[in-house]
């Protein structure tokens, strides 16, 4: 993986990452993940692709937390995978949190809120609400019953099944957003 020539727009690949994103997390999701007025550091594969997107920290348009934990993965919006899907950042999932409730989002109580903000997976005993549209392998945000953003990570079931089942895994946590 080879970087870009420092940071800066999003240039000729502005437009199909926003449709990658509209396509992927819904309408609007584009825009908010990659404002055009936003600077960005773009991290390309050998091939020349692009393979991930980091937020330059001056000009984010989404507040940045001073919390060492929350800036661990470096502001990464996305990484871009073989599969032509985005894995979230926790930084991504920031900027995601403002499509409508409950779009992409898995939610949880209190039991589970300090374990899926040190990276732990979440639980379907604890799931109390959740996006009905939700798949397996679908990338989510994992929020508190009172919005705040936990941790982005992997669905590992669908929406019915995270209500219904009493055991297993929700959500492979990726990134939490560590101490409050």
């Amino acid at each position: 993986m080879t970087d870009d020539s420092g940071a800066g727009g999003l240039g000729d690949d502005g437009d199909d990452l926003r449709r990658v994103a509209d396509y992927q997390f819904g309408g609007g999701a584009g825009a908010l993940l990659f404002p055009e007025d936003d600077e960005y550091e773009v991290k390309r594969s050998s091939s020349g692709r692009p393979s991930q997107v980091l937020a330059d920290e001056q000009s984010s348009s989404s507040p940045r937390s001073a919390s060492p934990r929350e800036d661990a993965d470096g502001g990464r919006l996305v990484t871009l995978g073989v599969d032509g899907r985005f894995t979230l950042g926790l930084e991504g999932g920031r900027r995601l949190a403002d499509l409508a409730h409950p779009k992409n989002r898995v939610v949880v109580g209190d039991d589970s809120e300090p374990f899926v903000r040190e990276g732990k997976n979440a639980f379907a005993k604890f799931v109390t609400e959740v996006d009905p549209e939700i798949r397996p392998d679908d990338e989510v945000l994992v929020v508190h019953e009172e919005g705040r953003l936990l941790a982005v990570g992997r669905a590992e079931l669908s929406a019915d099944a995270m209500l219904d089942f009493d055991a297993g895994m929700a959500v492979k946590v990726r990134d939490g957003a560590g101490d409050k």
